[in-house]
C-alpha cells in the first residue's frame, strides 16, 4: 500500500492464499475495505525480459482481477526485487530465519516504490 499522496510504499502482511480463487477473494476484499485505487501486481520476467511460467500465471490472475475488480489492475516488472530485498535485510543484519519471513514483504514494498517513483502523482 502507498501513503495517501502516493509517494512512499508501506509494508503490509503477505497474503498466503490456498488457491487462485482464495487469492482473488482476498485481493478483492482489500480493494473494497482499504479504499484501494489501483492494484500493482509484480510480473516475474526472466532476466532477458521473456515471459516465465509464473509470469503467465500472474497475467492470468491480472485478467481475472480486471473482470471482477472495480479498480485498474497493472503489471510491473519485479525482476531482482527479491534479491534486493534479501541483500537489504542481510545488510541490516537481519537473522536468516527472520529474513525468510520478511523477503516477500520487502520485495513488494520495493516493487511498489519503484512503480511510484516511475509514476509521480500529479
Amino acid at each position: 500500500m502507498s501513503d495517501l499522496l502516493q509517494i512512499t510504499a508501506q509494508g503490509r502482511p503477505t497474503i498466503e492464499p490456498l488457491s487462485m480463487k482464495d487469492l482473488i477473494v482476498k485481493i478483492l476484499d482489500l480493494i473494497e475495505n482499504e479504499d484501494v485505487e489501483k492494484v500493482i501486481l509484480g510480473l516475474p520476467l526472466n532476466m532477458n525480459g521473456s515471459q516465465s511460467e509464473i509470469g503467465r500465471e500472474v497475467e492470468h490472475l491480472a485478467d481475472r482481477l480486471r473482470r471482477e475488480a472495480s479498480v485498474p489492475i497493472e503489471l510491473w516488472d519485479e525482476r531482482l526485487t527479491s534479491q534486493l530485498a534479501e541483500q537489504t535485510l542481510i545488510y541490516g543484519r537481519t537473522r536468516r530465519a527472520k529474513r525468510k519471513q520478511k523477503i516477500d514483504q520487502l520485495a513488494a514494498v520495493l516493487l511498489l516504490q519503484n512503480y511510484l517513483d516511475a509514476h509521480p502523482s500529479s
